[in-house]
């Protein structure tokens, strides 16, 4: 008997990183399709007040926590409120709720390298994966890519950019972009709240100020990266692994309106543009449905409101992160890896006011310049790297703002 499309059983949807910004909005596309979807797992790492409220929402068999303290506080109160929902803590059991026989789908949204091995575990188990964790990616591109081939995971990409592109490809581009008439990728940027200011300015910007990005709605990491242009670095990373490029076959493109997300060019002249307000629905909405579309509660972009579309180059020298990525790319080996780690600490020392902005790039700069022993042959080796890294730049931090 063939299940007509009402018929269907819904997919059980795990989202790792559920109270930040994908994550909220992953639940939001859910809640507007229960004929087509469930939620097995929610995961946070402090926000239990807010996990609380998703939960009693959704009402998912699982619930994680990074502290078994907060796991505690969590089991209580939904106790309290007649929920049966299992709440566990810690690494493994994010690992578990990724894995697990019962779960279709992982949104990989939790931020930074905390993010890698859950992200690793849901394609080692051939789910259906949509990252947006781009440091998956960054760090161990080579063993997350090849752990999907094996498993016949599903990897979609949800990073507006990179989900964009995909849309723009032939659904067989891995096999070769040349094969494919690709001549170039285009991945569009911002440019961030800074964009055109000086370099005095720059040098006084605040932690408010970076996470005040024009366009878009995000966790105070990643607009701080997208001010200092490291996550379009990162983002040229990631693109290399996910549509077996090289940095030299991806552009960026600074795009102040946000509404073409990116483009392909082919070696015919035609350049095809995925467009759409900015609203990171649109890409979740693609990747929990595809290969079909449903609704993501988006509104349809408006033309003439646009009015037109800005274009031009990225400024290095104001902005030397997006080139220490692509130096970092260009690299190979354990450089991807120095370079996130370093940017993370950097960044988190930004956030607390004992380093400036334009110290970021410098800091991480002067790490990535450090050799570094070790590999990227398995999960262990790269996470040695990391902490490596992560101690170097530590020490800087601390001298520096002493």
């Amino acid at each position: 008997m063939i299940l007509g499309p009402k018929q269907q059983p819904r997919q059980r949807v795990t989202v790792l990183g559920s109270t930040g910004s994908i994550g909220t909005n992953t639940l939001d596309v859910i809640a507007r399709h229960p004929d087509r979807y469930s939620v097995h797992a929610l995961t946070a790492h402090t926000s239990k007040e807010a996990l609380l409220e998703q939960c009693l929402l959704h009402r998912p068999a699982v619930a994680v926590l990074d502290t078994e303290s907060d796991a505690a506080w969590l089991r209580q109160a939904l106790k309290r409120a007649g929920h049966t929902t299992e709440v566990n803590a810690g690494s493994e059991a994010l690992c578990e709720v990724a894995r697990d026989a019962s779960v279709d789908c992982v949104m990989a949204a939790i931020v930074g390298a905390a993010g890698l091995l859950p992200a690793l575990a849901a394609a080692k188990a051939g789910k259906r994966v949509l990252l947006a964790n781009k440091e998956a990616l960054v760090m161990s591109g080579a063993l997350f890519m090849d752990a999907a081939s094996r498993s016949g995971a599903t990897l979609l990409p949800i990073d507006s950019e990179h989900n964009a592109i995909y849309q723009c490809l032939p659904s067989d581009h891995r096999d070769g972009l040349a094969k494919h008439g690709v001549r170039q990728l285009l991945l569009t940027a911002s440019g961030g709240p800074f964009r055109g200011w000086s370099e005095e300015d720059i040098a006084k910007v605040t932690p408010e100020q970076a996470c005040a990005h024009p366009n878009w709605s995000m966790g105070r990491k990643i607009s701080v990266d997208s001010a200092t242009l490291m996550n379009k670095g990162l983002e040229l990373i990631e693109a290399c692994w996910l549509f077996n490029a090289t940095p030299e076959q991806i552009q960026v493109v600074v795009h102040p309106q946000s509404v073409i997300h990116s483009m392909v060019a082919y070696h015919d002249g035609s350049v095809i543009a995925q467009l759409g307000n900015p609203d990171m629905r649109t890409p979740i909405a693609y990747g929990l449905a595809w290969p079909e579309r449903i609704d993501a509660g988006v509104e349809t972009l408006d033309l003439f409101q646009v009015a037109r579309l800005d274009f031009e180059a990225p400024d290095e020298v104001r902005f030397p992160c997006l080139g220490l990525a692509r130096e970092a790319m260009q690299q190979g080996g354990v450089a991807p890896v120095v370079l996130n780690a370093a940017n993370e600490i950097a960044v988190d020392a930004f956030l607390q006011r004992r380093l400036s902005f334009t110290a970021i790039g410098q800091l991480v700069a002067e790490v990535l310049s450090r050799p570094a022993n070790g590999d990227i042959g398995s999960v262990e080796s790269v996470l040695a790297v990391d902490q490596w890294a992560r101690h170097q730049a530590a020490g800087l931090v601390t001298r520096w703002s002493a």
